[in-house]
């Protein structure tokens, strides 16, 4: 999308092939344009050619392309959804249950950095037929494409800090939204304020497993992890240990909980690095049910 169609564009979103078919598959481009507040036009860009019926289980890749007021659009690639009959049927079904309780409010996935919060946003995200956002990503964008790590080298993270809040109350004014979070998007109580006009869920995830998954792509893109001696898991290992004891209690004040050990124990798995996204989105559907459905508003827990 060149820069011109970009600016053309006041707001857009990603529309799940799901909403026209019912079904997983093929590969689609959608894109909603909002020409007055209360009317939607919708361009397919690229229509589906593949029958559903002969696609279940298959990957279904999409692109999305989001902008909002002076956040500049933003080309978003959901990647591969891709689900066995069984995982696709039951997203499903916790998706249908959940709709008439969350009424189109955001969803907001807090986390420490290699959560998998922006994998298991964008599944979310197509589920729902949501648009999905990565706040770091919408940050990068408000400095110029700066990336994360050049903006903590050269400004420092107080002013990261301040560009995230800005773009979490932009989000904040919006509906039918799934938004990734920044792994510290939590210390800022003003950040919370604006996050729970929408409902925050924690994916919770072993320190020991967040740090190979780390190691395993390189610490480049994390900036709070360049400041550690040692091998990058015994590096990622300790900078995410004093994180955590910095953020977790902020962490629980999500109203919902994906711990992926309680999972690992439900579905006998001994690693939680085995642990599908599409299971993960699963019970992140389920938790999220579970505070919606609780009294006042207050989580119950599953």
């Amino acid at each position: 999308m060149d820069a011109k169609a970009a600016q053309r564009l006041q707001f857009s979103t990603l529309i799940h092939y799901e909403k026209i078919g019912r079904k997983f598959g093929g590969s689609v481009k959608f894109s909603r344009v909002f020409e007055e507040p209360q009317k939607l036009r919708v361009c397919v860009l690229q229509p589906a050619t593949a029958r559903p019926s002969r696609n279940r289980g298959r990957a279904a890749p999409l692109e999305v392309y989001c902008s909002y007021d002076n956040l500049p659009a933003l080309t978003l690639d959901s990647g591969s959804l891709e689900a066995p009959p069984d995982e696709e049927l039951l997203l499903q079904t916790r998706t249908q249950e959940i709709e008439p309780y969350l009424d189109g409010r955001c969803i907001y996935l807090v986390g420490m950095m290699g959560s998998g919060k922006t994998t298991v946003g964008k599944i979310l995200s197509q589920v729902l037929g949501y648009s999905f956002f990565d706040s770091d990503a919408l940050v990068e964008d408000l400095v110029g494409g700066t990336s994360v790590a050049d903006i903590f080298k050269h400004y420092g993270e107080g002013f990261f800090r301040d560009k995230e809040t800005e773009v979490l109350h932009k989000l904040s004014l919006m509906h039918r939204r799934v938004i990734s979070t920044g792994g510290g998007a939590v210390v800022r109580p003003i950040n919370w304020k604006y996050m729970h006009k929408g409902v925050t869920v924690w994916l919770d995830v072993p320190l020991e497993a967040l740090a190979r998954r780390i190691a395993a792509v390189g610490t480049n893109s994390r900036p709070l992890l360049h400041y550690e001696a040692g091998d990058a898991y015994t590096r990622a290992l300790m900078r995410l240990s004093t994180l955590f004891e910095e953020r977790g209690e902020a962490y629980a004040n999500a109203n919902a909980r994906v711990s992926l050990e309680n999972i690992a124990a439900k579905l006998g798995c001994g690693d939680v690095a085995d642990i599908s996204p599409i299971t993960i989105a699963i019970e992140a559907l389920e938790q999220i049910e579970c505070f919606l459905k609780g009294e006042d508003g207050h989580y119950a827990g599953c």
